[in-house]
């Protein structure tokens, strides 16, 4: 399942996430750089993000190489050491 962090909510993977062919949308990070998923973009977390339900916190700083984007609010799925998988926003990560 993957969980929201700002919202908690719950969904299973496939179930509304769809890849972001290369020529549709554009996602940007929090400085308006562009960001994709074809040539293994890396982003940092520029905020420290409470997992609501848990007790567990993404801490500022935190680096995730190989994003995956997909459609919706939460623009950037990945896998996270010691959390598992989620979906981000993209207005909390900057390009690295």
């Amino acid at each position: 399942m993957y969980v929201c962090q700002e919202c908690a909510h719950e969904w299973a993977p496939g179930t509304i996430a769809v890849d972001i062919p290369h020529d549709d949308e554009v996602v940007r990070d929090v400085y308006g750089n562009v960001l994709s998923d074809g040539d293994g973009d890396a982003v940092t977390v520029i905020k420290d993000l409470k997992i609501r339900g848990s007790s567990s916190v993404i801490k500022v700083g935190t680096k995730k190489k190989n994003i995956r984007l997909v459609k919706g609010d939460h623009d950037i799925d990945c896998k996270i050491d010691g959390i598992g998988a989620l979906q981000l926003k993209s207005e909390f990560v900057k390009k690295t």
